[in-house]
């Protein structure tokens, strides 16, 4: 089971303490010690050098790896020999302030995580003194998508099932179904891969398209299934893979969202030219039926004749008489 994102941050936390313990650690042993694959070390490394007590040269953690040892440059960033206490501006302890008192109103946060959120705050009004201030004429309100964000998060964490009624634009409906969460991730939207328990397959729900989210009292129980590598998108096609051209109406601006695409250009009538690669161009003819009035097949020649051939027939056995025509 993929971690959740508090986990995967007291995981980070603790990382850097191991690492500045072990010079030069190989990363199959790092990997082993925290119970991670290898990409997934690789994935908080990549974070790692954005940390550090200020964005001033020297200040951030100065960490790489050549793929089999990992090295820090600046250990001393962190120690007591770093060049002076941190002190932060009235502005940053607003900030701060503002967001933590935030997140501690979080649905679904867990109690021990609030409380140590709420200890921090205290201790951060105390230090920022008259600034602390400003910040209590302040709030923030987080939108669904914070919600259900967490309720999928406190899943993860309780291995509990989830109910959604999710919409799909595709289909312009809502569907309502039982999943078993597997993990939290973020490609331009925020996303959860989930067990689906409707369709038996496993599933991507994009989060700011849950309409409604309810946990459940049933445990999350997905089949084994190896994670998938999303570091390059939620769909990865290769350059050498054919190129075809759709021309969506406002109705079918989704599919820019839904399929990974070299272009999207923008149209009078507010639809959107897309120009795309796909190694089975034939599987958009059935894009093409979904879309309807809403869309259609520019290039190549042969995929647009077609895909117009399929909507002729699909139309043909929509307007042909009945077989139960004449019976009672």
């Amino acid at each position: 089971m993929a971690a959740n994102a508090i986990d995967q941050t007291r995981r980070m936390l603790s990382l850097v303490t191991y690492l500045r313990e072990r010079p030069g650690a190989h990363v199959a042993d790092v990997a082993r010690a925290f119970g991670i694959t290898e990409d997934e070390l690789i994935s908080d490394l990549d974070v790692l050098p954005m940390c550090g007590t200020s964005f001033r040269g020297g200040d951030l953690l100065d960490i790489d790896t050549d793929g089999d040892r990992i090295w820090w440059r600046n250990p001393g960033a962190l120690g007591a020999e770093a060049a002076e206490p941190l002190r932060i501006a009235a502005d940053e302890a607003t900030a701060l302030l503002v967001a933590a008192r935030a997140v501690a109103t979080l649905p679904g946060l867990r109690e021990g995580d609030r409380q140590a959120l709420l200890r921090a705050t205290a201790k951060l009004e105390a230090a920022a003194g008259e600034a602390a201030g400003a910040s209590s004429r302040l709030s923030v309100t987080f939108e669904s998508e914070g919600g259900v964000f967490a309720d999928v998060d406190r899943a993860i964490s309780e291995r509990r099932r989830l109910w959604l009624r999710y919409y799909s634009p595709a289909r312009d409906e809502l569907t309502e179904r039982e999943v078993d969460p597997i993990r939290l991730f973020a490609v331009g939207h925020t996303y959860m891969e989930a067990w689906c328990r409707t369709s038996e397959a496993r599933r991507t729900f994009r989060l700011d398209r849950v309409a409604e989210i309810r946990l459940l009292d049933e445990p999350a129980a997905p089949p084994e299934l190896e994670l998938r590598d999303l570091s390059e998108g939620l769909v990865q096609p290769s350059a050498e893979d054919p190129e075809v051209i759709v021309e969506v109406g406002p109705g079918g601006r989704w599919v820019a969202e839904y399929y990974p695409h070299d272009s999207a250009e923008e149209l009078g009538d507010g639809g959107l030219r897309i120009t795309l690669r796909t190694p089975d161009p034939a599987s958009l003819r059935r894009l093409a039926l979904r879309l309807g009035p809403d869309g259609r097949i520019v290039a190549p020649d042969e995929l647009a004749h077609s895909a117009r051939s399929a909507a002729r027939a699909a139309l043909a056995a929509y307007e042909g008489p009945s077989a139960y025509d004449g019976q009672s």
